[in-house]
């Protein structure tokens, strides 16, 4: 399913209420601006709002550019972009609290969900199919969770809109427990009635299973291992999902909506031609397309402005032997390195050019995942241009696998896990060997920790490992983390473990309170 941006003019922003008394030529009703009185009658409003409701996910400040920003702030990552205030915000330097990441980011996912209230405000009381009215209030309750979900785990205690606000709403400031408890609410209201999978022409929609395995995440940051467990376990058991043989195909535009795919934000690349009206923007003309490549990619195709760090490619030499005391297998190069880094050492052809050609810096490396580097290689054309079809793979069944492997160690069930992390390693393209023998819970943590490194490098998952790992709550988890990434030293405790609330929604609202340190 690719988001028809036109839908979104429906429910851009407020619906403009009808004004004038006279009804004559020069007073008559815009027919581009419907209210809320005339919208929400048929089965076809219901279906264009929630189309509406998808296409937030594809704004500026969400997975259209800042999420990516907002997550790599991890240790995987670093930035020497020459944009002096991104590349202090990805440092922990923050003077500036309505520095642009954190202010459009708030500004965008509200958005979206303003959207998804009116959606389950309205379509209930539309006379339509009733199966596909509680679907699209499904889909509608799983997105205004995932818009929560990352504003709760970058920003702590946000607003918690649930009601199709007025300009004088002023909602009150939830705790990130209170805000967990919504997410709950919404996923386990939306799983019973979401299908498991949709036509050919519908991928890319909400599923049951992408509602199971987000509130699992929840759980997981929680760290309610069972209940999280238990919903893993329905996810794998269902049949929907697989381990692709291509690791490189959960990347590319060719392969998107795939086995497994969980839940995608949906992007195109065939009105690029609309890049002089906007991407990433609030209106229908604008491209469908997404940017993270031009920031994320090598110098010159990019701008290069984050990196992966150094650790995270030495990670990729395959830890058979670490973990398996008097094994003779010698150390293997995990074939997902090269799909995930571009660095030196890498043997591909980059935008048409190896390494060497190009000229690149060789303690240096560069993310590769996302980028379009194997199909922009004539010459003239080697470059990102804000252009990006590829879509942003919000979960896999890998990271699904690997989750369920986590759960089960934590409640020292670490056999059983092993089988699991074997499933994600020895996919037909990468092949290594499988993990054996006995291990502690104690190894097991640090084996399923280098998985989710190597498996999900780049994908916007590694701020919330260590969130719910809990190396941000103390001074030791911070010192084990300033050994793989320096920038840490800029981290104060109790502050920049989250973003600052934008002053300018302090300013309005005086109960709001802003996060301390800021």
């Amino acid at each position: 399913m690719k988001v028809n941006k036109i839908a979104t003019l429906l429910l851009a922003g407020s619906l403009f209420a009808a004004s004038g008394c006279k009804k004559d030529l020069l007073d008559q009703a815009n027919p581009n601006a419907p209210t809320t009185d005339q919208f929400w009658k048929t089965q076809d409003d219901a279906t264009k709002g929630i189309y509406s409701c998808y296409s937030g996910l594809q704004q500026f400040a969400c997975y259209y550019r800042s999420f990516h920003f907002m997550a790599h702030r991890s240790d995987e990552s670093y930035s020497q972009s020459p944009f002096v205030e991104l590349a202090n915000f990805t440092r922990f330097i923050t003077p500036d609290n309505n520095f642009f990441i954190s202010s459009f980011a708030w500004n965008d996912y509200y958005r979206t969900i303003y959207r998804t209230n009116q959606v389950i405000t309205h379509v209930p009381d539309i006379q339509m199919n009733e199966g596909l009215r509680k679907q699209i209030v499904a889909e509608a309750r799983f997105i205004r969770a995932l818009s929560y979900f990352d504003l709760t785990y970058f920003f702590g205690n946000v607003p918690l809109i649930l009601v199709e606000p007025v300009v004088t709403t002023r909602a009150p400031q939830a705790t990130q427990a209170q805000t967990e408890e919504q997410l709950i609410i919404d996923l386990q209201a939306a799983i019973p009635d979401l299908p498991l999978s949709y036509s050919d022409a519908e991928k890319g929609r909400v599923t049951k299973g992408a509602a199971q395995a987000l509130l699992a995440k929840v759980y997981m940051q929680q760290r309610k291992w069972s209940e999280a467990s238990a919903l893993l376990a329905q996810v794998i058991s269902s049949g929907q999902y697989d381990i692709v043989p291509s690791y490189l195909d959960n990347f590319t535009e060719a392969n998107e909506n795939n086995r497994e795919s969980v839940f995608e934000v949906q992007f195109t690349n065939l009105n690029n031609t609309r890049l002089e009206l906007g991407q990433g923007q609030d209106r229908a003309s604008s491209a469908e397309t997404h940017d993270r490549p031009n920031f994320f990619g090598p110098p010159g195709p990019t701008y290069a402005d984050v990196q992966p760090r150094r650790w995270l490619l030495d990670e990729y030499k395959d830890s058979t032997v670490a973990f398996a005391p008097g094994s003779t297998t010698k150390h293997l190069i995990d074939p997902r390195r090269d799909i995930s880094i571009i660095h030196a050492g890498n043997p591909d052809q980059f935008y048409g050019k190896t390494f060497g050609e190009w000229n690149w810096n060789p303690d240096q490396q560069y993310w590769r995942k996302y980028l379009n580097d194997r199909t922009r290689t004539a010459p003239g054309q080697q470059n990102e241009n804000f252009s990006s079809g590829i879509n942003h793979r919000v979960i896999r069944f890998a990271d699904v696998l690997l989750m369920q492997a986590e759960a089960l160690i934590e409640l020292n069930q670490t056999s059983t896990a092993v089988p699991l992390i074997n499933r994600v390693r020895q996919r037909a393209s990468v092949n290594l060997a499988p993990l054996t023998g006995t291990y502690s819970r104690e190894q097991m943590r640090q084996i399923i920790r280098s998985e989710r490194a190597k498996e999900l490098a780049g994908e916007g998952t590694r701020w919330f490992d260590i969130l719910r790992w809990g190396l941000m709550d103390n001074q030791t988890g911070i010192e084990e983390l300033k050994t793989r990434d320096a920038d840490f030293v800029n981290f104060r405790l109790g502050v920049s473990k989250l973003l600052p609330i934008p002053q300018r929604d302090i300013d309005i609202d005086p109960n709001m309170r802003q996060n301390p340190g800021y």
